[in-house]
């Protein structure tokens, strides 16, 4: 059974990552456009470009899980959780702009080198890609941790948009290394092979984010977990209709158990209080449950 998290550790979390992304990606963000103009390479200034789209995407989670985490009111009486969604699909464009925007950039000068040969980028750009690898896979190993360790997507989304910067920058390492090898071409090729690894990452934040504020059922393990925490309560004969749905990071409860029909009405309500108690224990997501009871005969 997973570790329950308090309000405060969450809290503490979210500002401690958030910070982390902000300020680590300012730093290589201007480190690599520096990089890229003095070691002339179109690819790094691109790699550069993704990097400063993490900021506005740890932004975006960061504004999104605290506007997620208000309690329920009169005007969103089930609570503000899909306020989370809305945060991922915002990064999902934020990506595609970029990716987009990478990629033109990157077809622009490919053409343009028919015309005249591109200049062979510097060593510090190549340097530049290695320090970026190994920075953005750290970011992205503790964010997902993070991100999971609170149930938030917006982050979750945002740990892969550090995986997506560090994949870039290998695109990056290649082209470079190759353009100084005597095949000045890669370095836009690897602009395009940038733009291909953002675009993916911003479609599959985008599908995920659509998925949970459209009500999908769980996945399949989920609901058999589910089956059997209810399955163990005594007095639970069977499972009529078990049936769930994702609100935001949240997951709501819907479900039919049979119970013998001669025993009274405060048994059978005992009954239903030890599922409902044992599921919100077992399963840290679950905020809601509806348990209707049908009579065995």
């Amino acid at each position: 059974m997973e570790e329950p998290i308090t309000k405060a550790e969450t809290n503490h979390i979210v500002w401690t990552v958030s910070a982390i992304g902000i300020i680590g990606n300012i730093f290589l963000s201007a480190f690599k456009l520096i990089a890229g103009i003095v070691g002339h390479s179109g690819a790094m200034i691109s790699d550069a470009v993704h990097s400063f789209s993490d900021v506005l995407a740890t932004l975006i989670a960061l504004i999104g899980v605290k506007l997620a985490g208000r309690g329920a009111d009169s005007g969103h009486p089930y609570g503000h959780e899909r306020l989370e969604c809305v945060a991922s699909l915002l990064l999902s464009a934020v990506l595609f702009v970029t990716g987009f925007g990478i990629g033109g950039k990157g077809i622009q000068t490919i053409f343009s080198a028919q015309d005249a040969v591109p200049a062979v980028p510097g060593i510090i750009a190549l340097a530049a890609a290695i320090v970026s690898i190994v920075v953005k896979e750290a970011m992205f190993w503790y964010t997902r941790w993070c991100a999971k360790r609170i149930h938030s997507s917006a982050f979750l989304a945002d740990a892969w948009h550090h995986r997506s910067d560090a994949l870039s920058s290998v695109g990056a390492l290649i082209g470079i290394g190759g353009a100084r090898l005597g095949y000045p071409i890669l370095d836009p090729i690897a602009s395009l092979v940038i733009c291909l690894f953002i675009l993916k990452v911003a479609f599959d934040i985008g599908k995920d984010a659509i998925e949970k504020m459209t009500d999908s059922a769980c996945p399949t393990d989920f609901v058999k977990k589910l089956q059997d925490c209810i399955l163990r309560q005594d007095g639970v004969l069977g499972i009529d209709l078990l049936q769930t749905r994702q609100f935001g990071e949240k997951v709501y409860v819907d479900a039919e158990i049979r119970i013998h029909g001669a025993v009274s009405l405060t048994d059978a309500h005992d009954v239903a209080e030890r599922v409902h108690e044992q599921i919100e224990a077992e399963f840290p997501t679950v905020k809601h449950i509806m348990i209707h009871m049908n009579p065995e005969n």
